[in-house]
């Protein structure tokens, strides 16, 4: 199981953390432009381990190298079933660097969308420090 997935789990938001490199880009599923550094980064996974309810990855696909990796997930979010996939890639130093979620269907990443909005103050604020 690969330490990341094995965080995730855990809920482990330090390990989590530890694993994202400081330039760490952050692709959301339902924001236009992607989110740079491992403070938002951080925060918007803690704020994602908020919103969804049933979380578990089913599949683990990786490339013979090592730097990239699939994880494919199921879980609930107000009340929708969603199924996505979390794109990793890696750096040099075994640290995220890439971070890309897809999800479906429409419904469910719409749910998403509004849930993470209810968040996004209290993300801001832990990204800054706060």
């Amino acid at each position: 199981m690969h330490p990341f997935r094995k965080a995730v789990e855990d809920r482990d938001e330090t390990a989590i953390a530890a694993l994202l490199a400081e330039d760490v880009v952050f692709t959301s599923p339902v924001a236009f432009k992607p989110y740079p550094g491992k403070a938002v980064t951080a925060a918007i996974l803690r704020g994602v381990m908020r919103v969804f309810e049933d979380f578990t990855y089913v599949r683990e696909i990786a490339d013979p190298g090592g730097r990239d990796h699939a994880l494919v997930f199921t879980a609930t979010v107000a009340g929708r079933q969603i199924q996505g996939c979390d794109f990793l890639h890696f750096d040099e130093d075994g640290r995220i660097d890439e971070f890309t979620v897809m999800v479906r269907p429409l419904s469910a990443a719409q749910a998403l969308a509004e849930a993470m909005g209810a968040q996004f103050d209290r993300i801001a604020a832990e990204a800054a420090g706060g």
